[in-house]
């Protein structure tokens, strides 16, 4: 297997006559733009928190598992005008007779039984807890993807911006090199517009190179969460690895992947649901109890006042014998859905490894570009060299000199963009492996 290999990005030109301006500005590394990622980026913390709404709803009594105990308290009130005739024949009248009836005391009901489904819906919360979890998992893989990704396009176009820097130089040097030759005699003006002609082209692809690095660091510090006004650097290092196998990524893949384990866990949720729908063709049983206190007195009656206190206890059952058939269709449809979520698994699994595959053969011909445009960037360099010697001495024509200075620049260019491809396409197999390493 080979080793990971670091690339260090530079320009560096035997002539000596670049030099890119350093700023005082914050170096921010990769790791610690992840770290402030899982700090701050706002999709992580909302994942977060409806992670920690998904633990805190595993309980036995959202499952209903524990009883309901509860504090109970009435009163009722009554002023009436009352006539009674009684079995004597006697009439009895009294105008705003009061009646008042007090009750209170604590209660507790208690399903004790209903077809194990609060054992299955206890097992449901646990795996929807699981299911939180593996959203946050996939949350992070694809904001920390994003952060790299973006991180290592800001080093690319570092890169650029080194190698557009680079040509500026060499180009300000064509222009005063022209105008000492026109000015004693040895080159017509036309060479001196020409060379003022491809220095201000090379300036405004500094300047929309600039723009472009500078919006890149906006959307970097926009996903770190923080400020974007925050100036920074990037380091100049990919360290790209060379020894990633495909067997081992598909292996990593179907167990830690988290959309797939998602699929997974999904099925599991179905086959509970159905366990719950089954259970409904038992009866269910309740116990109640409690301890009650009543009061309650009459200006007329027998029986003026009362006092009464103590336990009150019993059971209950229920069975549904018909409920317009929803027990069979609500049981069909369970069994679809968990038919539904094994398509979905074997869906997702092929999709994962389709995208294996692809970005496994871009990741081999990355690397592969990489060591040929290595070797173009050293033939492209020496080729300026000896064209610049030359130029100076005025033995070749500006055309030819202009072509060796773009064949450098693309080609070291080129080599940046090769480097960046083959770390994105890393990048991308690592995450669909479920095990995105920053290194």
């Amino acid at each position: 297997m080979k080793p990971n290999k670091l690339w260090t990005l530079g320009l560096s030109i035997c002539f000596g006559v670049f030099a890119l301006q350093t700023y005082a500005q914050e170096v921010l590394t990769l790791e610690e733009a992840v770290e402030i990622a899982l700090e701050n980026n706002y999709d992580i913390r909302l994942a977060k928190n409806n992670s920690k709404v998904d633990s805190l709803g595993v309980s036995p009594g959202f499952a209903g598992m524990l009883p309901r105990v509860f504090a109970q308290a009435s009163t009722n009130n009554s002023t009436q005008n009352i006539s009674q005739t009684r079995s004597d024949g006697n009439v009895i009248e009294l105008d705003n007779a009061k009646n008042n009836n007090l009750s209170y005391g604590v209660g507790l009901d208690w399903t004790i039984f209903d077809g194990l489904g609060m054992f299955a819906r206890y097992d449901q919360l646990k795996e929807l807890e699981k299911l939180g979890k593996a959203e946050l998992q996939a949350t992070v893989l694809n904001r920390v993807s994003d952060v790299m990704v973006t991180y290592y396009d800001l080093v690319n176009q570092q890169q650029q911006l080194m190698a557009l820097d680079s040509t500026l130089v060499i180009s300000e040097q064509r222009v005063e090199l022209a105008d000492n030759r026109f000015s004693i005699g040895k080159s017509s003006k036309l060479e001196v517009l020409n060379a003022q002609v491809d220095l201000n082209t090379d300036k405004t692809l500094q300047i929309r190179q600039r723009e472009q690095y500078k919006n890149t660091k906006i959307r970097l510090n926009e996903i770190l969460g923080r400020d974007t006004h925050i100036d920074f650097k990037v380091k100049d290092e990919v360290l790209i690895a060379t020894d990633l196998q495909l067997a081992e990524l598909e292996h990593l893949a179907t167990t830690q992947n988290p959309e797939l384990q998602a699929q997974l866990i999904n099925k599991r949720i179905s086959e509970l649901e159905l366990k719950q729908i089954k259970g409904n063709r038992f009866p269910r049983i309740s116990a109640n109890t409690g301890y009650n206190f009543s009061d309650s007195e009459s200006s007329l009656g027998f029986t003026t006042k009362n006092n009464a206190k103590g336990w009150n206890y019993g059971l209950s059952a229920s069975i549904d014998i018909f409920n317009g058939s929803n027990q069979n269709r609500n049981k069909k449809i369970a069994k679809l859905q968990i038919e539904n979520s094994d398509i979905q698994i074997k869906q997702q699994t092929e999709t994962i490894k389709s995208q294996l595959h692809t970005a496994y053969q871009t990741y081999l011909t990355n690397l592969s570009l990489i060591d040929l445009e290595t070797s173009n960037e050293d033939i492209a360099k020496e080729n300026l060299e000896i064209t610049l010697a030359k130029y100076k001495i005025g033995t070749i024509p500006t055309i030819e000199f202009r072509t060796a200075q773009l064949n450098y620049i693309n080609a070291s260019m080129r080599l940046s963009n090769a480097i960046y491809q083959a770390k994105l396409s890393e990048i991308t197999l690592k995450q669909l492996a479920g095990n995105l390493s920053l290194r």
